[in-house]
């Protein structure tokens, strides 16, 4: 029996230190999640006993100072790393019963990912860079032309399908990195501090289509940030400090 597994629950009422249930409604939990890198004396505690659960469509921010584990805690929540000990339920499955092959499949079909240096592919216009996803999933080329369309509409992008990376200011190509993570139709997309080499008021403008994802489309957004007017407009803000939940 997984001690993680969502549906028969990880807490035991006989005892009270127990972590607590997961709930059923969850998109995304985890229980002492902790992630040590190194070992002896030169071992470092990225993310500590981590106990969070994140809901269908919340829009979360987790902040804090360099340094403090957000990175680490996304990865984490993402699958992109392995925890140390404690665990992550995603979608109702403990991501670490999962081979590599299928925690790939589903950062590919479930999970999307916006960074904080876009990412793009130089030579690839916006449209070949949003259907790169799609063409290595194997989807037919008229799905992916529709959904690729679809998706720079989303983001006001609708006339700039053709320019390429070097043609697009600063904000546009992070709305084609949105586009882009949006477009294999993901539950939960996470933004590593996606305004983080913007303007203030080109960071509003993507801080705002990131809210309208998860108002508008039910879409779970994790951003780990140090952008307080991003932070600001999240439904949901926990601040980390030597990698941990702190009080603010």
């Amino acid at each position: 029996m997984s001690m993680y597994r969502a549906s028969q629950g990880i807490a035991q009422a006989s005892n009270p230190n127990a972590p607590a249930p997961i709930p059923a409604s969850s998109v995304i939990s985890a229980r002492g999640l902790t992630k040590v890198f190194g070992s002896g004396d030169q071992a470092v505690t990225a993310v500590k006993e981590i106990q969070m659960d994140i809901m269908p469509g919340e829009f979360l921010a987790v902040t804090g100072r360099s340094g403090s584990g957000k990175t680490t805690l996304l990865n984490l929540l993402a699958g992109l790393d392995q925890p140390t000990s404690g665990g992550v339920v995603f979608e109702g499955r403990n991501l670490t019963e999962f081979s590599e092959s299928q925690l790939v499949d589903m950062r590919r079909s479930r999970i999307g990912f916006v960074f904080q240096s876009f990412g793009l592919i130089p030579l690839l216009s916006a449209y070949e860079n949003v259907e790169l996803p799609l063409h290595i999933g194997g989807t037919r080329w008229r799905e992916r032309r529709q959904r690729a369309g679809e998706a720079l509409e989303l983001v006001g992008l609708g006339s700039r399908t053709g320019h390429r990376p070097y043609e697009l200011s600063g904000g546009e190509q992070q709305r084609v990195a949105i586009a882009r993570a949006l477009v294999t139709g993901p539950s939960v997309l996470f933004a590593d501090e996606p305004t983080g080499e913007l303007d203030s008021v080109t960071g509003i403008s993507i801080a705002t289509i990131l809210r309208d994802i998860a108002r508008e489309r039910g879409v779970t957004v994790v951003t780990a940030t140090h952008d307080l007017a991003l932070a600001g407009m999240c439904t949901r803000r926990l601040e980390m400090a030597d990698g941990a939940f702190v009080e603010r």
